[in-house]
């Protein structure tokens, strides 16, 4: 499988919203009800590379199988060294290391940012995601019970995180 990681272009956002859609309506991976609107991703995105965090794409064949992005994890000041990343694969392409291959370029450009550090917020229910940052370093340092309400259930988060060296 050749596929290839690039910087997100803005042609990109309609394959990436049906990932993020199918995620909102189908999994508790994203705790959105609604599915997002292609205007509201580009506003989204938009704002994300105003700030100059990247956002990138990995593609095989010119078909997008994946994205990941980081951003600001709080608003204060003294956290601008540590960001909230996310990574998402279409179904198809889970397992086929399109996920692998983002994160560990993600993390390349963290450190090209001098950040240090990262944090992934992940619903306890997911342990195969739990499982893959674990295989990157990250690391479980909390979980806040009931943080979340989808599906009539309470959901968990569990926060992982891993210092950029």
């Amino acid at each position: 499988m050749n596929i290839e990681i690039r910087p997100y272009k803005i042609e990109d956002t309609q394959a990436i919203l049906d990932i993020i859609n199918d995620n909102i309506l189908n999994s508790t991976a994203l705790y959105d009800y609604e599915p997002r609107s292609l205007k509201t991703q580009i506003a989204i995105f938009d704002d994300k590379i105003k700030k100059g965090f990247p956002i990138i794409v990995a593609t095989q064949n010119h078909e997008v199988l994946g994205f990941g992005f980081y951003s600001e994890f709080r608003f204060r000041e003294a956290y601008k060294f540590t960001v909230e990343h996310s990574v998402y694969a279409k179904k198809e392409a889970i397992g086929k290391g399109v996920g692998k291959l983002l994160m560990t370029e993600l993390i390349a450009l963290a450190k090209a940012q001098k950040l240090h550090t990262m944090i992934g917020v992940i619903d306890s229910e997911n342990k195969s995601s739990i499982a893959f940052h674990e295989k990157f370093g990250f690391k479980i340092v909390g979980t806040i019970q009931d943080s979340g309400f989808k599906f009539n259930r309470w959901l968990h988060s569990v926060f992982m995180q891993l210092i950029i060296e």
